[in-house]
């Protein structure tokens, strides 16, 4: 995820300051991991040098200062320019799973049982997913976001059986190599 392209798009809604930028970021994105307050601004920072957003003013508002940012016809355009580029499908993912499966042969470990038991955490994590997905009065960004990782976690289940089916010929390859 584009950090600096998200905050653009928050800001096409309008000037706002770091704080509302990254409550609003949060409330958007509720599963995502949480921007930190310093993430916020140094983006900020690195937007305005870039010329896709400048500073819109200062207010107290009673409390401390904050700087308020908008964006920029250059940020609008780049912002239209990444929304609708087309995000290229990864022609092989690095996967930590199959990393650690190829280690246990290596090392004499138990492919076989590490499968078993990533597949638990795998269903494990499902369910809690499921639950977020059925809780009554789930916003629609949390089910479209447990969607999403609901189905790469059956991808993963699905790799991970076919994996285990194929051990004996996979243990065997890389102990010839």
């Amino acid at each position: 995820m584009s950090t600096r392209h998200i905050l653009l798009g928050l800001l096409a809604t309008g000037p706002s300051h770091g704080y509302d930028l990254k409550r609003r970021h949060d409330e958007r994105f509720p599963k995502a991991r949480p921007l930190a307050y310093g993430q916020v601004y140094t983006t900020l920072q690195r937007l305005v040098r870039d010329g896709l957003a400048e500073v819109d003013g200062t207010d107290s508002d009673g409390g401390p200062e904050r700087t308020t940012y908008r964006t920029t016809d250059e940020g609008t355009r780049e912002l239209a320019r990444w929304a609708g580029e087309v995000t290229p499908p990864a022609p092989f993912v690095a996967n930590e799973i199959f990393a650690k499966v190829v280690v246990a042969i290596l090392s004499g470990g138990d492919p076989d049982g590490y499968l078993s038991a990533q597949r638990t955490a795998h269903m494990r994590r499902m369910r809690e997913l499921t639950a977020v997905k059925a809780a009554e009065g789930a916003d629609l960004a949390s089910v479209l976001s447990a969607d999403y990782a609901l189905n790469h976690l059956d991808a993963d289940l699905r790799w991970m059986n076919t994996t285990a089916a194929r051990l004996t010929t996979l243990t065997a390859e890389v102990d010839a190599t």
